[in-house]
């Protein structure tokens, strides 16, 4: 038996490092979407020195399977240091773990992991076993465990994300580029009725007299069409078919045939979601890592998110700087601060960033189809560049 499902799991598990697609998805600069801002030279979370992302992604035609796990440590996998970290949440209807200590304490130790919304429990449990083992001690008795859901997709009442699909995102964390798109626990997202899942970004900026980054990396499962707009353009209003489709239950009368180019009226639906994990090499302290927190926010507002009154719009913002003083147990610790006059490029930074992020999150996907023969669409890039091009907002690039 244990061998069988070793097997399965073999089957299931396809763990995805940073760094290692075998090809390059494509982003939203490569179809010519203009951003604000200098990024890094990965234009990824990973720009921050030291950290490191890797995905789970389970992709299985009994249920379906879609679902997955995203890990993102601050420091690497192998490192017992913490972050100074502080959170916020834009509309509460979700959840992430760990942010009570957080709040209080003003640290994060150990990786922000990123799943469905009914495998909080799962993941929680497997990120301290994970620690024990590989670490050897209790590291993170409280993780940061955030979700979106995946429902529409996903089986996700079958509970299919395990331990071995927890160890394998972070055994697979790696520094260098991101997968983007339908991986990991953005596997069965959608954005703005899209096909969505994980985007990255990252802004290089100046202030103070020094040199700093600031990446961002989304699961974005959030959004109604009609409110969509990339670069200023109402791209929602100019594409509003391709919308999600799901069939009647089988033994119902079929529908009638429909062209699935044809708008559709518009109905009631999940609000969605978005985790936004906010990092920087910055020297901030908590109570400026919560004021970038809630920058994010503006990221949002710039695609027309209005975060909805179901949507759980939670993001985390952290500072790889300061590293001795975290570790600090006792007596003084000497501290490195970016005065508060100088935040404005910070916080200018993590809006681009999780703007571009997002969009990247949608061009990367590709059509999936789910549960019950469920369907969600991928943003169509050439109609895309071609609403761009009408609005004078296409930028020069390399077509898909």
């Amino acid at each position: 038996m244990k061998s069988r499902r070793a097997f399965c799991a073999a089957l299931m598990i396809s763990a995805i490092a940073a760094g290692a697609s075998a090809q390059t998805p494509t982003r939203a600069r490569d179809l010519g979407v203009p951003f604000e801002g200098s990024p890094g030279p990965l234009n990824a979370i990973t720009d921050v020195s030291g950290l490191e992302v890797g995905h789970t992604t389970i992709l299985r035609e009994e249920g379906p399977v879609r679902t997955g796990v995203t890990a993102v440590l601050p420091r690497g996998r192998m490192s017992q240091s913490g972050v100074f970290a502080n959170w916020f949440a834009l509309n509460g209807n979700g959840e992430m773990t760990g942010t009570t200590w957080v709040s209080d304490r003003g640290i994060l130790k150990g990786p922000v992991l990123i799943t469905n919304t009914y495998s909080v429990g799962a993941v929680h449990e497997a990120a301290i076993a994970w620690a024990e083992q590989n670490l050897g001690f209790r590291a993170w008795t409280l993780p940061m465990v955030a979700e979106t859901w995946d429902g529409f997709l996903n089986d996700i009442t079958g509970f299919h994300v395990r331990r071995e699909h927890v160890f394998a995102a972070l055994d697979a964390a790696r520094g260098g580029p991101v997968t983007e798109g339908s991986v990991g626990g953005g596997t069965g997202m959608r954005t703005f009725e899209f096909k969505s899942g994980i985007g990255t970004a990252s802004r290089e900026v100046r202030t103070g007299g020094t040199d700093y980054t600031v990446g961002v990396l989304v699961q974005s499962n959030f959004g109604r069409r009609p409110q969509l707009r990339i670069a200023g353009v109402p791209v929602g209003r100019e594409i509003p078919d391709l919308l999600p489709e799901n069939p009647p239950p089988p033994g119902d009368a079929p529908p009638a045939p429909r062209d699935r180019r044809a708008p559709r009226a518009p109905r009631e639906g999940r609000d969605g979601s978005i985790i936004i994990v906010a990092a920087t090499d910055a020297p901030l302290l908590p109570h400026q890592l919560k004021r970038l927190a809630r920058r994010a926010s503006l990221g949002l507002g710039r695609l027309g998110s209005i975060s909805m009154n179901g949507s759980g719009d939670i993001f985390v913002a952290f500072s790889t700087a300061n590293e001795e003083a975290v570790a600090n147990q006792s007596g003084e610790a000497r501290l490195r601060m970016l005065a508060n006059s100088d935040l404005n490029p910070i916080f200018e930074g993590v809006v681009q960033a999780t703007e571009e992020a997002i969009v990247n999150s949608m061009v990367a996907a590709r059509d999936m189809t789910g549960v019950n023969g469920r369907r969600i669409y991928a943003i169509p890039h050439e109609r895309l560049r071609e609403i761009l091009r009408r609005y004078d907002r296409l930028e020069a690039a390399t077509p898909d």
